[in-house]
């Protein structure tokens, strides 16, 4: 499986600067003023000059619903062009879910994450996405990260859900578990829907604390 990613400096960052890893990664930069929103945050000094790793979808519905081929590939691309830098996961919907089973696959990969309504189907209560190919699979992943008990290797994790869209529950649901096991959660709701325009905003807020929390 191929997984594409593309590296640019924010800030005259060099090679052992901290990594941003965006999945989705132009459509974040296209539709969520991704560059305008970090080139700020470092011009400001909130946080330190860093690399951005955008990560470009092959076959999105296949890779981003929870495939273990996908996250172990990841895995191996990162290190390969980033070393052992310290990177923070970024990704919104089926992005979101597929950057979470990456780390839980492959926990070394991320010290920290930012999920935007992340896709967590379950079975019981997201009965409209069950003609999605991948659904199963995903209902049985997210399921083992509700029921389990404790986690090897919790990193700082911020949530980002619309209060307006049907994922709410959901990401509510993981952002609790998530917690109970160790994580450093923090949870943020607030008027929206599941699209660009709301992950943008969700972005201007919250990825500047969790970026100081994980790289200061």
């Amino acid at each position: 499986m191929d997984v594409s990613i593309r590296l640019r400096s924010i800030g005259g960052a060099g090679g052992r600067s901290p990594v941003l890893v965006v999945l989705d990664g132009p459509e974040y930069v296209r539709r969520a003023s991704l560059i305008r929103i970090v080139n700020r945050l470092v011009e400001t000094r909130a946080v330190p000059p860093h690399r951005l790793a955008l990560v470009v979808p092959d076959d999105r519905l296949e890779t981003y619903s929870a495939s273990a081929a996908f996250a172990r590939e990841l895995a191996a691309v990162l290190d390969q062009h980033l070393g052992r830098s310290r990177r923070v996961g970024l990704g919104a919907s089926l992005g979101g879910l597929a950057l979470l089973h990456a780390h839980r696959l492959e926990p070394r990969a991320f010290a920290g994450l930012l999920l935007q309504s992340g896709s967590y189907f379950r079975r019981r209560t997201d009965r409209q996405e069950s003609g999605f190919p991948r659904f199963s699979r995903i209902d049985r992943f997210v399921g083992t990260v509700l029921n389990a008990r404790d986690e090897g290797r919790p990193v700082p994790t911020t949530i980002t859900c619309s209060l307006d869209e049907e994922n709410y529950a959901n990401n509510a649901a993981l952002a609790q578990a998530l917690a109970t096991q160790g994580y450093p959660v923090d949870f943020h709701a607030a008027r929206g829907g599941h699209d660009w325009p709301t992950w943008r905003r969700g972005l201007e807020s919250h990825l500047g604390p969790l970026l100081r929390r994980v790289w200061r």
